[in-house]
Formats: structure tokens, C-alpha cells, sequence
């Protein structure tokens, strides 16, 4: 793997790379001064001005080795042949080239820069044959140390970027969870919200519009309508207090009970006593699970809800059927509504909440007209049989 983009330096860090390069050529620069004495006036010349000079121009232009990196290294390595003191800049330039780890650049700026240090075109120090190969395994080993630490630089850069977009990633990955559980969990609290209150909410306006449009009422059918308004409204206050007392997950409040199949005579009997005619039909053996017979309430809650709403005055006919080891079948069956009333605002949420809740059950849902101008709402729910799924 490649690192073309390498972090920004700053001033600092400039600096210290830059006087390291050059301290690293003073003492090469101070041999070479040793070798050259007694050389000729010209060369020494060159020596005291021009190589440093040439140095010096080479750290200048490595402050622009990460913009041009092939460029800037190959114009310090082949600078340094004629500069003792640019020997440094040549090393900081042939390992920043390194950090890219691209064999063809790092091969090329390596052998520049060995062979600057072989051939000098203004030094001519005469050398046995013996320590020219000496000056070239140096040379060469100089380089070998330079490359690898550039390449070892290269690479924790390039761990440490993975580590980091890995990091970014995770970080986005968490966001997208917290916003998906947020969502969840609105939708969560949306459909509680409608199952708990929206029937004894229906059941309240029902009796309300009956107060209404109703004038020859007895003072005793009065009194029973308000004071099922009165407890209609105290209960749905009560089921919100249990729901919101759940979400807010407090540890020193028990959870209520959950509904479940034993208790939709209660409702069927609660929706008769607000005015509802409704009859119920069961031929269910057994006592289902929690979460099939919780949905089975939620099922007949939601087609009383949606009675109560859309067809006042109606019949409705609820019916249970199943054994463990087979289905549960509901049926909430409503006729033509009979009262014309004003019709209370929709949610959104009864059918579409309830359709999930069947899904996670595994069950199947059907909602439709009948031709009679009622409305048919059924569902099938499996049943496991729980002496099987013990055996098994």
C-alpha cells in the first residue's frame, strides 16, 4: 500500500528536521575540509562559500519535498555532488522519498545519491584503491539506513491513518445505530401510545358524540353516559401513567401486566358498557404464550378502536379460535355503521403498529371492506405447542 498524501509539518517540526540534516553534514563538510588541505586556492574557496551555499539551498528546497517529493529529492541528491555539507539534506531527502515506499523513486534517488557521494565535481582527493570500496559499502549502507527509516515512517503513517478512518467509521456506524434505535424507539412509543389510548379515547368520544346529537335522553341515561366519559378519561390517564412510567424505565416502579388473551372479555365487556354492541365468540383450548396472546388483545383492541371511529352504532362480532400446536385465529368483524357522527382525527399508527406486532409474531394479517358496507379484520398467529418445543 501507497501513501501519497502525507500530514501537514509544522513549523516546529520543520525546524528540527532541517537542523538535524544539516548537523548530520557538518561533520562529513569538517572531514572533507581535512582532506582538502593543502588542495588549491580555488577548491578551497569553493569549500568556504560555495558548499555551503549549495547546502544551504538544498534545506531551502526541502521545505517543499511533500508538494514535490520525486522532484525536490532528486534535485538534493544530485546537488550533494557537489556539496560535503548538502550530504545531510540528501539523507532527509532520500528517506522523506522512502516514506512513499514506490520501489522505482526510492531505486532512483538511492543510486543519485550514492553516486554523488562517489563522484565530486570540485573536490579531487586522492584515495587507495582499497577505500573506494570502503566509501562505497559506507555509502551504500547510509543509504540502506535512511531508506528503511523511511519506509518504517511510511508505514506507521499508514497504520495510523487506517486506524483512524477505522475510528471515523466506527464513529459513523455508532450514529447511524443511535439514530435507527431513536427512530425505533419513537415508533416504539408511537404504538403504545395508540394501543393504550386510542381505544379508550374512541370509547369516550363515542359516548360524547351520543350526548350530542341525542336530545331525548333520560336524566338516567345521562348520568351513565358521563360517568363513562369520567372514567373513561380517569383510565386512559392511568394507562398513560403505566406506559410513560415503562419508557422512563424506572427501577423502583414495577412494570404493569401486560394484557393477554384472558383479559379481552374485560374489554369486550368495557366497550359494552360505553354503548358498544358487541358479541364475542371463543372456542380457544389452552392458554397461549405471552407475546401471541398479548397480540391477539392488541388485535381485537385495534378492531373495537377502529369500530368505535369509523362505524358508530354498529355490531361488532369478535371470534377466537385455536389450539396449541396449531394457529389462533381472530376475527373482529363490524356491520354498516348505523350513527351518523363527526369523525375523530386518525393517527396513522393502529394498523400499521399492528401489522408489525403480527410480524414479529409470525402471524398474518388481512383488513378489508365486507359488501355489506362493514369492515373485516382478521389474523392467524402460529401456536406452538409448548410440550413439542420441550421435547425437541
Amino acid at each position: 500500500m501507497n501513501t501519497d498524501v502525507a500530514p501537514r509539518l509544522g513549523w516546529w517540526q520543520q525546524t528540527w528536521r532541517l537542523t538535524a540534516a544539516a548537523a548530520v553534514g557538518i561533520p562529513i563538510w569538517l572531514s572533507t575540509g581535512v582532506l582538502l588541505r593543502g588542495q588549491s586556492a580555488e577548491t578551497g574557496s569553493w569549500f568556504l562559500i560555495g558548499d555551503p551555499l549549495v547546502a544551504l539551498g538544498c534545506l531551502v528546497v526541502l521545505l517543499w519535498r511533500r508538494r514535490f517529493p520525486l522532484t525536490v529529492a532528486m534535485t538534493v541528491a544530485i546537488a550533494s555532488t557537489a556539496s560535503a555539507l548538502a550530504t545531510g539534506a540528501a539523507l532527509l531527502a532520500l528517506g522523506s522519498i522512502s516514506t512513499r515506499r514506490r520501489p522505482v523513486e526510492i531505486g532512483a534517488v538511492g543510486l543519485a545519491f550514492v553516486t554523488a557521494s562517489q563522484f565530486s565535481a570540485f573536490y579531487s582527493i586522492q584515495s587507495p584503491p582499497s577505500s573506494l570500496w570502503l566509501q562505497l559499502s559506507f555509502s551504500v549502507l547510509i543509504a540502506g539506513i535512511a531508506v528503511a527509516a523511511g519506509m518504517a515512517i511510511g508505514a506507521r503513517r499508514v497504520e495510523v491513518r487506517s486506524l483512524r478512518e477505522r475510528a471515523e467509521s466506527a464513529e459513523r456506524e455508532q450514529t447511524a445505530r443511535a439514530a435507527q434505535a431513536r427512530a425505533l424507539e419513537r415508533n416504539r412509543i408511537a404504538r403504545e401510545m395508540h394501543d393504550v389510548l386510542a381505544h379508550r379515547i374512541s370509547l369516550v368520544a363515542m359516548q360524547a358524540g351520543v350526548l350530542d346529537h341525542r336530545g331525548n335522553l333520560t336524566a338516567e341515561e345521562t348520568r351513565v353516559l358521563i360517568r363513562g366519559i369520567a372514567d373513561g378519561s380517569h383510565q386512559a390517564l392511568e394507562e398513560l401513567r403505566d406506559v410513560l412510567g415503562v419508557l422512563r424505565a424506572d427501577p423502583g416502579r414495577p412494570e404493569p401486566p401486560q394484557p393477554s388473551l384472558d383479559r379481552i372479555p374485560g374489554l369486550v365487556d368495557d366497550a359494552r358498557a360505553s354503548g358498544l354492541d358487541v358479541t364475542l365468540t371463543t372456542t380457544v383450548t389452552g392458554t397461549p404464550s405471552d407475546v401471541v396472546g398479548r397480540t391477539c388483545y392488541r388485535i381485537v383492541q385495534e378492531g373495537l378502536t377502529n369500530a368505535v371511529k369509523h362505524a358508530p352504532g354498529a355490531h361488532v362480532h369478535i371470534t377466537l379460535e385455536g389450539t396449541a400446536g396449531d394457529t389462533l385465529g381472530v376475527s373482529v368483524r363490524n356491520s354498516a355503521a348505523t350513527t351518523p357522527t363527526a369523525q375523530p382525527p386518525a393517527s396513522g399508527f393502529g394498523l400499521l403498529g399492528l401489522t408489525e406486532r403480527i410480524n414479529l409474531a409470525g402471524g398474518e394479517l388481512d383488513h378489508h371492506p365486507t359488501p355489506d358496507g362493514g369492515y373485516l379484520l382478521t389474523a392467524r398467529l402460529p401456536w406452538p405447542n409448548p410440550t413439542h418445543e420441550k421435547r425437541t
